[in-house]
């Protein structure tokens, strides 16, 4: 091994020199005024030694620890040999008194998971229950609750402040319900800019789970946004679920690579690409140190990437959960129907499609199931509708269980991991979300105004 560390960036005083040793090569650049200790004390760092060693000179005369360098006769150029074991390394001090904090594992996650979807429903059925005294004492307890959830005190407060939102938000959705469902938009997007706000006040408190109350903050305000906006412009409410779906849908796209941001420096070590012979060190002295790329930074990094990711991987299932069954039942006009059935068929395809370039399994999970669960939303309403028709029903069974026997055929080879089907699905990812861009035109009724007024 062969490494380089500037010691004093003093150039007029400054020594370049060589140390070898059993544990490797080392160049280093240090102070006439430094000490021969100073020296085999760094020496043994750099190659991590558990003691500095003697030091001596290519002729075997022994260096004292307290000489310094020019006394010594230590000049530009030197090359020392390490051997032997002389002052001993001082190791890393931990505070016995520290006690290690245990992360809260996957019961927790469960746990909170199951409380998000009571709060959900407790809010639904608080906003359609006729009794005021239960509507006002449900509202309470959620609003309760979702203080308590953004408290930074406890082992569990990272993932108890990511389930406040969603009770802020059930509390504001039974707090401003209202029955025409015209206003139904409109009252989801209050409850998500509650459960926005709510995130930000938790991720001012405490910024263990930033990235993951991020999400919630963007989430919140763009349902907000979307959903004012069309309540401001008077446009119906087919429009605001296409306009989410296919947000959701680009979504799945490119937030890898908004999320994960590496700095050039955890990348490249440009130290080792430079010569690391003497004669080639000729260069002007300046303040730069140098660059060494850290395991620990790099893993925290990826960490970071990979919370954000996962954390919107759950908010497209979510959105799409919830946007893709009320497209359907909105677009009632026979034109809309048709545009409303393909977004959301192409939407779950560029889902499904999108998943495979993850290498994350829980963000890859959480994509296919929104896939799937738009097909599966579809596959509803399209049986339903052909239900008057036995045999024509009987078909799309036999078609679609014929579909799902090729993809679970080709699955059980691994033919999805071959790099003829890798480009195959880039395209054909391609192909729906051009598509399903395309229907949100015919979903929305646009479409259909332009053909009426051409008419």
């Amino acid at each position: 091994m062969r490494a380089g560390r500037h010691l004093v960036h003093d150039a007029p005083t400054s020594l370049a020199l060589t140390i070898h040793g059993a544990a490797g090569v080392i160049d280093l650049v240090v102070s006439r005024r430094s000490v021969v200790g100073d020296l085999a004390r760094e020496y043994a760092a750099q190659v991590r030694l558990p003691t500095a060693p003697d030091l001596y000179t290519r002729l075997g005369v022994a260096l004292s620890p307290d000489t310094a360098l020019a006394d010594a006769g230590v000049v530009t150029g030197s090359v020392l040999v390490a051997s032997g074991a002389g002052a001993s390394v001082a190791p890393v001090r931990r505070d016995p008194d520290r006690r290690v904090e245990e992360v809260p594992g996957a019961l927790s996650v469960l746990w909170f998971c199951v409380g998000v979807a009571t709060a959900l429903l407790a809010g639904w059925f608080a906003a359609r229950t006729p009794t005021a005294g239960s509507h006002d004492l449900a509202i309470g307890i959620l609003a309760f609750a979702a203080v308590l959830g953004i408290l930074p005190v406890g082992r569990f407060a990272g993932h108890r402040v990511l389930a406040a939102p969603a009770f802020a938000g059930a509390a504001a959705f039974a707090l401003a319900w209202d029955p025409a469902p015209e206003r139904f938009p409109t009252v989801l997007g209050v409850a998500a800019l509650v459960a926005a706000v709510t995130a930000a006040v938790g991720r001012a408190l405490d910024r263990r789970v930033e990235e993951a109350l991020r999400v919630w903050i963007v989430v919140g305000v763009v349902v907000f946004v979307v959903t004012g906006g069309a309540a401001l412009l008077a446009l119906s409410s087919q429009v605001v679920w296409a306009l989410l779906l296919v947000g959701a849908m680009l979504a799945a796209r490119f937030v890898p690579g908004l999320a994960i941001e590496v700095p050039d420096q955890l990348l490249i070590d440009l130290e080792r690409l430079a010569v690391t012979a003497w004669s080639a060190r000729d260069r002007p002295m300046g303040r730069r140190r140098r660059t060494v790329v850290r395991a620990p930074a790099v893993a925290a990094a990826a960490a970071r990437g990979t919370r954000t990711v996962t954390a919107a991987s759950v908010a497209v299932l979510a959105v799409v959960a919830v946007a893709a069954p009320l497209l359907l039942a909105t677009a009632t006009l026979p034109l809309d129907r048709i545009g409303a059935r393909g977004l959301v068929g192409l939407a779950g395809g560029a889902l499904l499609l999108a998943a495979r370039s993850y290498r994350h399994a829980g963000a890859r999970a959480l994509l296919r199931a929104a896939g799937l669960t738009c097909w599966v939303v579809l596959l509803v309403v399209l049986l339903r509708t052909l239900a008057d028709d036995p045999r024509t029903m009987l078909a799309v069974i036999a078609i679609t269980l014929a579909g799902l026997m090729i993809v679970v055929a080709v699955a059980t080879g691994r033919g999805w991991r071959s790099a003829w089907w890798s480009r195959r699905a880039e395209v054909a990812e391609g192909l729906c979300g051009s598509f399903a861009v395309a229907s949100v035109f015919v979903a929305v009724g646009l479409f259909r105004n332009l053909w009426e007024m051409t008419s």
